[in-house]
């Protein structure tokens, strides 16, 4: 009977062919998993706004705005490169940007780097696959701190024996008071310039008259010094094409 127990229990146990098609899976899905690396996330930018336009403001004023960038995606968003078209933007930015969260992209336009109608690109570089780079604008219009009106350029052209003159507006767009104090011209003995305030502290007039007798050509420059610390001195250019009405009609 010891014999016959012994036998019985080293005897092979059997398992229906089910059984190890089941173990051949598992054995081959853990291997699997072993074997091949975990699905990566990806970063996934938002940018809500790309264009910022200031509206109209003086030169002298900082134009600074800061953009928002969204990481929408499962994998932290980086910032690469931020490369803007004009060395007068100061960029500063968030490097690292975590999933889920924002970060922030500040630029900053340097004082009197930009007047009239300006329009200043920069180039954003990301680590976000389906959207490697973005384009961010800063626009406005800046107004000069001193605006000249029409023009700070002065001609004359026609017969002689006309009266040539013309009248340049200063407007003053500083938080101070200010005046032309003067002016110098290599034109003394071709044109005559009286200076007036307008507007005391704020527009003033220059009317330059012709008063050169001989017809011809002649060009120069009348400079105006002021009180403004920024703009000391401001220039006007005066070219004259005058001629003999009867010339003309030869």
């Amino acid at each position: 009977m010891t014999v016959m127990t012994e036998v019985q229990s080293n005897r092979t146990r059997t398992y229906p062919l089910s059984f190890w098609f089941i173990v051949l899976a598992l054995a081959s899905t853990l291997t699997l998993t072993r074997l091949l690396p975990a699905a990566a996330g990806q970063p996934k930018a938002v940018v809500p706004e790309t264009v910022h336009d200031f509206g109209e403001a003086v030169q002298d004023k900082v134009f600074s705005h800061t953009f928002i960038i969204k990481n929408a995606g499962t994998a932290p968003l980086k910032i690469l490169e931020v490369d803007p078209d004009c060395a007068c933007t100061v960029p500063s930015y968030d490097r690292t940007i975590p999933p889920g969260q924002q970060g922030k992209i500040t630029l900053k336009l340097k004082r009197y780097s930009v007047i009239k109608r300006f329009r200043k690109k920069t180039r954003v570089r990301l680590n976000d696959p389906d959207t490697p780079q973005v384009m961010l604008v800063l626009t406005g219009y800046a107004k000069p701190i001193i605006e000249i009106k029409p023009s700070h350029i002065i001609r004359f052209r026609g017969d002689i024996d006309e009266v040539h003159q013309a009248e340049v507006r200063f407007i003053s767009h500083l938080s101070e008071p200010w005046k032309i104090t003067g002016y110098k011209t290599n034109l003394e003995d071709k044109v005559e310039v009286t200076i007036k305030p307008e507007k005391p502290g704020k527009v003033y007039v220059v009317r330059v008259k012709n008063k050169e007798t001989r017809p011809g050509h002649y060009a120069g420059k009348i400079y105006l010094m002021t009180t403004a610390k920024r703009r000391p001195r401001l220039l006007l250019r005066v070219f004259a094409d005058l001629y003999l009405a009867s010339a003309v009609n030869l």
